[in-house]
């Protein structure tokens, strides 16, 4: 297993909030939690500490849940970008903007998809396979895709 750069089990409240509050967008409350259940060593792996977040979000009641699937954050912006978004054609562009509208009619809340490693074909064939999922199978997918995300940005720090 991966161990942290910079030791959690070794911060204090502020240097770990500092750290991992925006692990999950929007949501600072997943690692006030992580924190007040208690950082050992154990969470210094990546791996540990990113199943230890993922069981909070999995604890959390709805509304928690769906604050993380707000406005995108910077962090979000460079991920798409990564995955060539910025360099969509005007079709391409247009197919985005309409599987957004769709998307989020039918579900209620924004497509979430952990692009890193994908480029945008791949998150367009996303979009059209998760379009036919119901809302409760959805939601489960988006809540796995933002696990994936803290993930991935869990072993960027």
């Amino acid at each position: 297993m991966t161990k942290f750069k910079t030791l959690p089990s070794k911060m204090n409240h502020v240097q770990f909030m500092a750290r991992f509050g925006s692990i999950y967008e929007h949501s600072p409350w997943v690692a006030e939690r992580a924190w007040a259940a208690g950082i050992t060593e154990a969470q210094d792996e990546i791996e540990t500490m990113a199943e230890m977040m993922a069981r909070i979000v999995d604890q959390a009641a709805l509304s928690e849940k769906q604050a993380i699937s707000g406005d995108l954050t910077p962090a979000s912006t460079s991920e798409q970008a990564g995955a060539g978004l910025d360099q969509c054609t005007e079709e391409e562009f247009c197919q985005f903007q309409a599987y957004n509208r769709a998307y989020r009619d039918k579900f209620g809340f924004p497509f979430i998809m952990a692009v890193k490693n994908s480029n945008r074909h791949e998150i367009l064939a996303g979009f059209a396979a998760r379009l036919h999922n119901d809302r409760e199978n959805e939601f489960a997918r988006a809540l796995t895709e933002i696990d994936r995300i803290a993930r991935f940005r869990l072993a960027a720090l």
